[in-house]
């Protein structure tokens, strides 16, 4: 008897059933020879919806040059940019209507072949809106035995091949599934349900997980009894259709059927369409060009969402609190898009500022916007500002290319005050982003104030991943200066869903700590008493501190067995830092003073001789221009080590950084953000790793009391693994003891014949 509890039946076939339910169309197996072969376009129902939401009077003519057109831009070494451009646009012939959803055509079909010679794939499942490829779904049964990832193995094969380019290019939306629940915290998803877009290289899986406050509005269609039969007919599987397991396959509730819900129901994949696609312009190391395509988070299209539903309220500033590493600046330009929108449909001219209060700040965020195709405007002074406010105009280029404006707000402690501005035009709405809003925003200083004041009638939204409490900061916590919490995203979920890793605390060996104690001793006894920053700064202190920190790297770097890993020392003081990198050139040999001069080839011979490079990152060290070189170099893995004191504690992203050396007490919402250095997602890497100087234990757990604190004060009782950011010493030994358990019950002598 033929074998029927394969991944069709068990997944497929009921979600090509639930895709029904969501209004889509199913177009038969039988009926694939009408499409295009060259793209899976469907002409026929491509021109006559085309017809439908532009005008009756386009003709054939118009359309056929429209298929070819699109079909040359699909040949692009762009991952469809060109063609993303078009379909999104609202000018033109529009490929979708975003104004009126519902007015699209949507349809489905299974084992689609996508073919170009004698090269050939078949996704499980496709979708397509007015006709075109916009999306497939690739299934799995549960429990298969490498997971959804033998999916994404096949799609980066198929869409390295250039045979494949109009297939990747044409392509939004991907969902991976085998219909099991998450695993939470795995480095390589193997379990659960995914979404991704097109890339030639590696696909970016991501989880999606549903806010209560922001559900699906849609309800689904009821289950029609014609259409269960037909498509089980044209799968050959209508065996199945009393089946007790298929069935219950078919339920709304499984894996697979809520992320369908999730992003393909219809105000989902509009809004996924429209707003939650970016394409991403860098430079390689060489210079090359290097284009990504990237799409939302689930937190971020959920804050996106809040942000409209709390501006439908009436409410006008709040705050975003999103873990560190979550991608905030990429939400700000996400709501650049959205915005526009939402503002346009008012009649009224959205203006856009990014608030930072660092100037490596500002050119960090004016690089992040510029690589998502912004306009970027640098304030650079206070009357600047002064005059882009009161502009009526909302873009500055003559191009029509979205724009934002980043300001340090440094720049409003000049000594005369900003004016009350009322001679705006009221037709122009001002948006302020403020970055990292824990910091430099106390409103008994003056650069608050004065920002404040420029625009009262600004919508004001504060981005943080560690608002300022009100225990520690007493009369001015976050919400007292930003108001209330506009959207949410902690620790704890931003490490199940993979964006961020835990941390290990690794604590100094007892014999390092002794032998420093009677360093200290003798630098008292031969010369006088010092203040305790003095004495960590001496060179007797910092020699014995700084090779333990350069051979503990070096061991992390050859354990791993990964070379391109660097580490950060948070110094005691600016002098403890100018020490040290003293005594590494004096080890070391001199430094590269211009980052850029260090090419790879140096470090070819790295793994036979473990010679390190190191930078001094101060505020009073060379300028901003090397400063930005040294850290781009450290991001590349040319250089190792990064001394610091408090420069790039907060705001610095760089995933081969998998070692924090900490010499001193860092307290509260600046601990948290020193410590998330370290917790960036970096190849298989399961942890990043905290080697404890100044025993930060006290400091950490009283800063995690307070954010427990407000985090119940926010959820009740029902925030309970907030504090796992770092993994326990149980956790650690529980986890050799499950390994030491499994190894007793091998036979080590029948392992050794092999």
């Amino acid at each position: 008897m033929k074998n029927t509890f394969t991944e069709d039946t068990r997944v497929k076939i009921p979600a090509l059933i639930h895709l029904t339910r969501l209004g889509y169309i199913y177009i038969s197996q039988k009926e694939h020879y009408k499409r295009n072969e060259e793209t899976n376009i469907f002409p026929d129902i491509f021109k006559e919806s085309l017809r439908r939401i532009n005008s009756d009077n386009i003709s054939d003519d118009d359309l056929d040059r429209l298929l070819n057109d699109i079909t040359f831009e699909l040949d692009n070494q762009d991952l469809g940019e060109a063609f993303y451009k078009r379909l999104s646009s609202g000018s033109g012939i529009r490929l979708i209507d975003f104004e009126n959803f519902n007015n699209n055509s949507f349809h489905v079909t299974t084992e689609l072949s996508c073919v170009n010679g004698a090269d050939e794939f078949r996704p499980d499942i496709t979708v397509f809106i007015n006709g075109m490829p916009l999306s497939f779904i690739e299934v799995k049964k549960p429990n298969n035995k490498d997971g959804i990832l033998v999916e994404r193995t096949r799609i980066n094969k198929r869409y390295a091949n250039r045979k494949f380019r109009r297939f990747a290019n044409i392509t939004q939306l991907m969902i991976f599934s085998n219909n099991s629940e998450y695993q939470d915290g795995v480095i390589e998803p193997i379990q659960g349900a995914y979404y991704a877009t097109s890339s030639y290289k590696k696909l970016k899986f991501n989880y999606f997980r549903e806010d209560p406050d922001y559900p699906v509005k849609e309800r689904l269609q009821s289950l029609d009894e014609k259409t269960e039969l037909f498509i089980l007919k044209d799968s050959n599987q209508i065996v199945i259709k009393d089946n007790i397991e298929f069935n219950t396959n078919k339920h709304y509730d499984t894996p697979t059927n809520r992320i369908l819900t999730s992003m393909l129901s219809r105000e989902r994949l509009s809004f996924i369409l429209r707003y939650a696609l970016v394409y991403v312009h860098e430079k390689g190391e060489l210079g090359e060009p290097i284009v990504q395509k990237h799409i939302m988070r689930y937190p971020q299209l959920f804050a996106t969402i809040a942000i409209g539903a709390k501006l439908d309220q009436g409410i006008r500033k709040g705050i975003i609190w999103h873990t560190q590493g979550s991608g905030k600046t990429a939400l700000a330009y996400y709501n650049v898009k959205y915005l526009t929108d939402y503002y346009q449909k008012q009649n009224v001219i959205p203006k856009f500022f990014f608030i930072v209060d660092r100037l490596d700040l500002l050119k960090q965020a004016s690089k992040e916007f510029s690589n998502r195709g912004l306009k970027v405007n640098e304030v650079n002074s206070r009357q600047d500002f002064i005059r882009n406010i009161k502009r009526v105009a909302g873009l500055q280029n003559s191009l029509g290319i979205p724009e934002i404006t980043v300001v340090n707000i440094q720049k409003f402690s000049e000594e005369s005050s900003v004016v009350e501005l009322t001679d705006y035009d009221i037709n122009t709405q001002c948006i302020y982003f403020l970055d990292e809003a824990h910091r430099s925003y106390n409103p008994k200083g003056d650069y608050l104030a004065k920002l404040l004041k420029s625009d009262k009638n600004a919508i004001k939204i504060a981005l943080t991943g560690t608002p300022l409490l009100k225990e520690v900061a007493k009369e001015y916590d976050s919400k007292k200066l930003f108001g209330d919490y506009i959207h949410k995203y902690y620790y704890n979920m931003s490490i199940a869903d993979g964006y961020t890793l835990r941390l290990i605390r690794e604590q100094i060996e007892n014999k390092f700590k002794m032998e420093m104690q009677h360093v200290l001793e003798s630098i008292r006894v031969k010369q006088g008493e010092f203040s305790k920053a003095e004495l960590y700064a001496k060179p007797k202190f910092v020699k014995p501190l700084l090779k333990y920190i350069t051979n503990d790297l070096i061991r992390f770097k050859r354990d791993s067995g990964d070379y391109s890993l660097g580490g950060m020392v948070i110094c005691d003081s600016a002098e403890q830092a100018k020490e040290l990198f003293k005594q590494f050139e004096l080890e070391y040999g001199d430094q590269e003073i211009v980052a850029s001069r260090l090419v790879a080839e140096e470090r070819d011979n790295y793994n036979s001789s473990p010679k390190l490079r190191a930078a001094l990152i101060l505020h009073d060290e060379n300028d901003t221009e090397i400063r930005t070189e040294l850290i781009e170099a450290f991001k590349a893995s040319k250089i190792d080590i990064l001394f610091v004191y408090n420069m790039l504690l907060t705001g610095f992203s760089a995933n081969n950084l998998k070692k924090l050396y900490v010499n001193r007490v860092i307290k509260d919402h600046n601990l948290l953000q020193a410590l998330t250095r370290v917790n960036r997602p970096f190849k298989d890497f399961r942890y990043g790793y905290v080697v404890d100087f100044a025993d930060i234990s006290n400091a950490f757990d009283r800063t995690n009391r307070l954010y427990y604190e407000e985090l119940q004060d926010q959820l009740g009782d029902d925030f309970e693994y907030y504090n796992h950011i770092f993994k326990s010493r149980e956790e650690i030994d529980n986890e050799l003891l499950d390994i030491k358990e499994v190894l007793f019950h091998y036979d080590i002598e029948v392992i050794l014949t092999f």
